[in-house]
């Protein structure tokens, strides 16, 4: 990473986070301005946050409207910065939308890809076990495929945000955390090594966002859940080769899967949630592994997928941090202008992150957002009813 002591130098912008969201921020950012800071609290690449591992869903199929209007735009970008670093981001595999016919999810998500003329088609059950004999699924669930979700090489992705950053005349400081932020005309940033100034900040700084905004007077009712992360594996002659992605939200639990790409023979399935955690002291949660999430997934995996095994082979740690209602937060702070947040993603920022950098981007050079996010104020989400 970049070395450059520019300590001295007031700056456009600095980004707190390089996470996914934060990357994206800061290459839109030295897209449109010059001198853009990106820092990190630690050495790069690490585990510590949201952004690593090797893969995750990308969808159109969404069921707030808001969010699936911008799903093309983050296509559009994935695609860009495809070409830019010459390597592949995103492989289209489709995604399985399922759910009990008792739910409404399913039925909202299917109105509005209609209405917004993406593409999809219906299959029954019988003709997803025929294309995909290892799985299994009754007449009792509704199935669309949306034919161009698919998989993101989230490693690659966030790689690829620094790198073209940096490429772009941006300065990365790693291993540095943020120790204090002084509001102002030009607002300074105290870390543990350094002092710098800007114009304008933009925070960004995943699951540690309530310790570095309270200081601010933000004080926002954010839960840091610990999300494990599961992988099981394909009985023998069992795994099929074009398998897609699928998210199922049947009896209210989100439980969605990716094929075999990260551990050759294994499938990721996961459970939408986990336990809350402390983000400096996520290894002490003993319970690793919450015995109703498990058996839950062990049952999902029996029923629905007989062609693994039922019981995981790899278990990895993730965090999400959710809001109220579980829409992030972008916005910028009531009494400082130039103070920019974006938090609270939730579990779904991945996918959304080219045009949520731009949204932040634009927001920290006072220009006007390209896509409405009046659902994703600190007042709007502050007042809306808990879904937790």
């Amino acid at each position: 990473m970049e070395k450059t002591n520019k300590s001295q130098d007031t700056l456009d912008c600095i980004v707190i986070g390089a996470g996914i969201i934060g990357s994206s921020t800061a290459y839109s950012l030295v897209k449109q301005t010059k001198h853009v800071m990106l820092l990190e609290q630690f050495c790069l690449p690490h585990t510590r946050g949201s952004s690593h591992g090797h893969t995750r869903v990308t969808r159109y199929a969404y069921y707030e409207d808001q969010y699936m209007k911008m799903m093309p735009e983050n296509y559009r970008r994935w695609e860009i910065l495809e070409h830019e670093v010459g390597k592949e981001l995103y492989i289209k595999r489709g995604m399985l939308q399922i759910e009990k016919k008792d739910g409404v999810e399913f039925h909202k998500t299917r109105n509005l890809m209609k209405v917004n003329n993406l593409p999809f088609h219906d299959m029954t059950p019988f003709e997803v076990c025929k294309k995909w004999p290892s799985i299994n699924y009754s007449t009792e669930f509704n199935i669309f495929m949306d034919e161009d979700a698919g998989v993101l090489r989230a490693d690659r992705c966030l790689t690829a945000f620094q790198k073209m950053f940096e490429k772009l005349g941006g300065v990365i400081k790693e291993n540095e955390q943020v120790i204090t932020i002084l509001p102002g005309k030009e607002v300074t940033v105290v870390t543990s090594h350094n002092r710098y100034t800007a114009k304008s900040i933009v925070i960004t700084p995943g699951a540690w966002a309530s310790k570095v905004l309270r200081p601010l007077g933000i004080d926002i009712p954010l839960k840091v859940l610990r999300v494990n992360v599961f992988f099981w594996r394909w009985k023998e002659f069992y795994e099929p080769n074009d398998m897609s992605t699928f998210i199922d939200t049947s009896n209210g639990y989100h439980i969605y899967g990716l094929p075999s790409i990260e551990y050759p023979g294994l499938m990721k399935i996961c459970f939408h949630g986990g336990v809350e955690v402390d983000p400096d002291s996520r290894d002490m949660c003993y319970d690793d592994c919450p015995k109703d999430d498990v058996n839950i997934l062990k049952r999902y995996v029996k029923d629905h997928f007989p062609g693994l095994e039922s019981t995981p082979s790899i278990v990895e740690t993730c965090m999400y941090t959710n809001t109220n209602n579980c829409d992030p937060i972008l916005d910028v702070h009531p009494h400082y202008p130039n103070i920019v947040i974006g938090c609270g993603f939730s579990g779904h920022g991945f996918k959304l992150a080219p045009v949520v950098g731009l949204l932040l981007s634009q927001l920290a050079l006072r220009k006007t957002p390209v896509f409405d996010i009046s659902h994703n104020t600190l007042s709007f989400v502050l007042k809306t009813k808990s879904q937790l």
